[in-house]
């Protein structure tokens, strides 16, 4: 029974543990489970995905989770696939929850179980360091991602 209770605290703990931590590097996977782009065009919508997982990564409230999801679906429409948006939003409303243990979750850089929660300023300059450091030879990897 007493492991029982240690476990059950332990369990309630490490959350409160985890939001100390900080963010890890930026990661992406492209589209996650979903192909980036037509057989075509095998890129199409990756620019899309990759914008998307940044917002991800970083995390925050439940609003700017469904902003994110939202842009996705306007940046998938506007590379003309319209049908294709709609798949990918119906999919990351029902996949990206924060309280699944992916590495695709809402808020996946930080510690499992943030859950919705927004950025202090302390968070938010971690993040932005983290991001500047994703640069080759001198040029941000992002800025493209925001050019359109």
């Amino acid at each position: 029974m007493r492991k029982i209770i240690n476990f059950l605290c332990l369990c309630l703990c490490v959350p409160a543990i985890a939001i100390g931590a900080p963010i890890n590097p930026f990661m992406t996977d492209g589209c996650s489970s979903f192909p980036d782009g037509t057989i075509r065009q095998q890129s199409l919508w990756l620019n899309c995905c990759i914008r998307h997982d940044i917002e991800y990564w970083k995390g925050g409230t439940y609003q700017q989770r469904l902003a994110a999801d939202h842009a996705l679906e306007q940046c998938v429409v506007n590379v003309g696939e319209a049908k294709i948006a709609r798949l990918m939003l119906a999919g990351v409303r029902v996949g990206g929850s924060p309280y699944f243990p992916t590495p695709y979750r809402w808020g996946y850089g930080w510690p499992y179980m943030r859950g919705y929660k927004a950025l202090n300023e302390e968070e938010t300059a971690d993040v932005e360091r983290k991001l500047e450091m994703l640069t080759i030879k001198g040029k941000s990897v992002i800025a493209p991602l925001n050019a359109e």
